[in-house]
């Protein structure tokens, strides 16, 4: 399995700058698997490589990502971002801003099943 390569500082920089600059939903969201809430240790806006995902478990190797309408314009992207951050075997879920802001209990839901999934692969 490839490694990540580390982060260069503009890299790192920018993730220290999105930290600040949370979106309501994943300020929302945040505020649900922070401080291992969830049983697990999340970092939020974490470089890995050239991209910094929202969410980050190191542990069970999850990353959750929240799109917002830009999203529908960056297919490739994001395609190409999630098969790099699948080669370093990270599993990336994706949830829309309003599933957060609408059904927050459902999205944690599906984080831990997620969860769930990966222990039951190790």
């Amino acid at each position: 399995m490839p490694r990540p390569s580390r982060s260069n500082p503009k890299t790192r920089t920018r993730a220290i700058e999105l930290r600040k600059e949370l979106t309501p939903a994943e300020r929302k969201l945040w505020a649900v698997i922070r401080n291992d809430q969830l049983g697990v240790n999340f970092r939020r806006q974490y470089a890995i490589g050239k991209y910094i995902p929202d969410f980050v478990c190191i542990e069970k190797k999850l990353i959750v990502e929240l799109d917002g309408s830009q999203h529908l314009e960056q297919e490739e992207y994001d395609g190409e971002r999630t098969g790099y951050l699948n080669l370093l075997g990270f599993k990336v879920i994706r949830f829309w801003n309003n599933d957060v802001t609408n059904n927050i209990d459902g999205v944690i839901l599906a984080i831990l099943h997620a969860m769930e999934d990966e222990t039951n692969r190790e």
